[in-house]
């Protein structure tokens, strides 16, 4: 059964201008630690990659955050909420904390997709109850 659909946009220029203006803190805030690792290393080595990740990762949080049906708030964090690739290469949604917790708790399970174009990075999550 759904339990909910979210859907995010996300300007990609807006989120390249956040980094030049907070940098690291803008990261730190929004990603979490594997998801650091992997901003960093494509960041060092194609900046706008880096960028486009940043605001893939935004714009997922964003769409699961609707599709549970908390926004941001607790127990949805930015940090608690972890996009991943799968073996495949299928994005997923790795949870921590008491977000994983609430998660598993309710019975739920998520799906998730990603894509960026040139100035927009798009996300579509929904999300089943077992």
């Amino acid at each position: 059964m759904i339990y909910g659909i979210g859907t995010d946009i996300c300007d990609i220029r807006r989120i390249r201008a956040t980094l030049e203006r907070q940098g690291e803190r803008f990261a730190h805030k929004v990603l979490a630690e594997g998801e650091l690792a992997v901003w960093r290393r494509r960041s060092e080595r194609w900046p706008d990659r880096g960028v486009r990740y940043m605001a893939t990762r935004f714009s997922a949080k964003e769409a699961f955050s609707k599709a549970v049906g908390l926004g941001m708030r607790m127990p949805m964090t930015w940090r608690h909420c972890e996009v991943i690739n799968l073996p495949s290469g299928k994005p997923g949604i790795r949870l921590h904390g008491e977000l994983a917790a609430w998660f598993e708790a309710q019975g739920l399970t998520a799906h998730i997709t990603v894509t960026d174009e040139v100035d927009y990075a798009a996300s579509f999550c929904v999300v089943e109850k077992l």
